[in-house]
């Protein structure tokens, strides 16, 4: 999914009723519940789904081709004019032609007819075929499955990278707003300028304002991870893991190092099973070369009448035999489908290479990713609890009047770049996860 179908999907989702009905009971969810949850009702899933019963009822349809066929039918003729036919007069050469009517009005005719086939080479790659089909259709469905457990994993990460950031902004406000309210005071009392409580307000501003931007991201990834999951907007859920406990996982830690498992791959088996496809469809252009045997069975009945459907009795007719098709010359037709299948073989194969080449560059990549990813966080949580400490004893300074609001103005901007570097390296480190356990299918 990319990022234009995302961010079209969280506007739709937005645009929806964002309050559950009274009383609804939240949606309890671990990330493993979400993700499982994503993989087992999420929309596209659902989609998935209902093409892999279409592909079974191929395989169904396919398989009837070769089983008996059974056909009736029935027909009801009335000549308002019955045709007149013109003969020589046998009884009188030197009167003229005769003309004479061959028919009556009425004719019923009721039938049966069984058609079998007894041998068709592209039948029997058919079979074959569409039993590749079906496999197919299966590992869409598990490849789908998998990308919506990606997605709802990067949903679930954000909402909780977001409520950290909302976190952090928030534990500096009651700080400035102590200050603030000090500085205030000190003014009206003449022991500070009026430019201190300026600095202040600004800095307390700005803190709010980041606090209200990560309640609003916090909002935005609920919206997404909703859709995601396949539920109502306006559900409200309850994530149960905490970010940190998730991102020290010892097997979370050890990802980056995880070999990756080519045959076990859905894609690589994917572009494995399009090779199998492609290699029955080339016997399915050389079985246009063999005889096609049918077999068929017909059985009616007639009735005919002057002045109704059926006055006369029924008279029966039955019909069996044999077709047999023997294709002799068809110009070049039939070998250049051949070739032509042979060339798309070729290129199943060589899309399998570049898969597998594609797999390992990308976990190769993921891999070194994610280990950069969590030097820099590791390096940018150090540098957020240096700032906040720098920070805390600014503000204890400033409120015993050994620092001013200029420096305490300063220390606090510090404080918030470092916040965001560290939430940046958060969240880097979260989706450098979640990518790197899509390379390695892990899903």
């Amino acid at each position: 999914m990319n990022m234009r179908h995302t961010t079209i999907m969280l506007a739709l989702a937005l645009c929806g009723r964002a309050v559950a009905q009274e009383g609804q009971a939240p949606l309890v969810l671990s990330l493993k519940q979400a993700m499982d949850l994503a993989g087992k009702q999420s929309y596209q899933v659902q989609a998935s789904d209902l093409e892999r019963e279409k592909a079974n009822a191929k395989v169904k349809e396919i398989t009837a081709l070769g089983l008996p066929q059974v056909d009736g039918s029935a027909s009801l003729n009335n000549y308002i004019k019955v045709p007149t036919s013109v003969v020589p007069n046998f009884f009188d050469p030197n009167a003229g032609l005769l003309e004479v009517q061959f028919g009556v009005p009425w004719s019923t005719t009721g039938a049966l007819a069984l058609n079998q086939l007894i041998f068709d080479g592209s039948y029997l790659v058919g079979l074959q075929a569409s039993k590749e089909l079906r496999v197919r259709s299966e590992q869409e469905l598990e490849r789908t499955a998998a990308d919506a457990r990606y997605q709802a994993a990067k949903g679930y990460l954000g909402v909780l990278a977001a409520r950290e950031g909302s976190r952090l902004a928030a534990e500096s406000v009651p700080v400035l707003e102590k200050s603030l309210a000090e500085a205030r005071a000190m003014t009206e009392q003449g022991f500070m300028e009026a430019t201190d409580v300026d600095r202040l307000s600004i800095a307390l501003a700005s803190a709010r304002d980041r606090a209200r931007s990560f309640a609003q991201q916090e909002r935005v990834a609920l919206a997404f991870l909703r859709l995601v999951l396949g539920v109502p907007e306006g559900t409200p859920l309850e994530l149960t893991d905490q970010l940190e406990t998730l991102l020290n996982d010892p097997a979370e830690v050890a990802l980056s190092e995880a070999p990756l498992d080519m045959s076990g791959h859905i894609d690589h088996q994917l572009a494995n099973t399009l090779v199998r496809l492609q290699t029955l469809e080339v016997k399915n252009q050389k079985s246009a070369y063999l005889p096609k045997l049918y077999g068929f069975f017909n059985t009616q009945a007639q009735s005919f009448g002057e002045n109704g459907p059926a006055e006369t009795d029924w008279f029966p007719a039955t019909l069996w035999g044999a077709q047999l098709q023997v294709p002799l010359f068809s110009s070049g037709l039939r070998s250049n489908r051949v070739k032509q299948s042979e060339l798309s073989l070729m290129q199943t194969e060589v899309n399998l290479t570049a898969t597998e080449q594609r797999l390992l560059a990308e976990a190769a990549e993921r891999s070194e990713k994610a280990r950069t990813a969590l030097e820099t966080y590791t390096t940018e949580k150090q540098n957020l609890d240096l700032a906040k400490r720098i920070f805390d004893r600014t503000s204890i300074k400033f409120t015993n009047g050994l620092s001013s609001s200029f420096e305490l103005n300063q220390d606090q901007t510090q404080y918030l770049t470092a916040q965001q570097m560290y939430i940046n390296a958060l969240v880097n480190l979260a989706l450098a996860r979640t990518d790197l356990r899509k390379a390695l299918d892990l899903y």
